[in-house]
């Protein structure tokens, strides 16, 4: 589920981003899922090979940014794969990869919230009624 969810918002922010930068098209919301899908697997694949040599190299102290840079790399790649997404230079690839690091970094922030023990308490035991009288 947190993987459709990730999906999902990942091909909105893409048609956002793709409303607001001139420098960046996506024909459809199919497009943009199916782009947001290939960011995704790339880089859980492709991008994982490449960050590390990377980060040794950076001895660990710039893995945030290397994560970005190899984030808007594949972006740039899936550009060149699909023909209805384009993205006209590095710079707005980079962009994406910052909107898609926030978006994700704030949905698993929310999904360790709601599996907290304190929030599962909240639903299990239902408040008591003040006696104020």
């Amino acid at each position: 589920m947190d993987f459709l969810i990730n999906l999902l918002v990942s091909a909105g922010i893409l048609m956002l981003l793709a409303y607001l930068m001139p420098q960046v098209h996506i024909k459809s919301f199919w497009t943009a899922l199916w782009v947001a899908f290939l960011i995704g697997i790339l880089n859980a694949t492709l991008g994982l090979l490449i960050r590390f040599p990377l980060n040794l190299v950076t001895l660990f102290f710039l893995q945030f940014v290397v994560k970005l840079v190899v984030t808007a790399i594949i972006i740039k790649v899936v550009d060149a794969l699909i023909k209805n997404f384009e993205v006209k230079g590095f710079w707005p690839a980079l962009v994406i990869a910052i909107a898609l690091a926030v978006a994700s970094t704030l949905i698993e922030r929310n999904d360790e919230e709601y599996d907290s023990a304190e929030y599962q308490n909240a639903l299990v035991q239902p408040t008591q009624p003040s006696m104020i009288g």
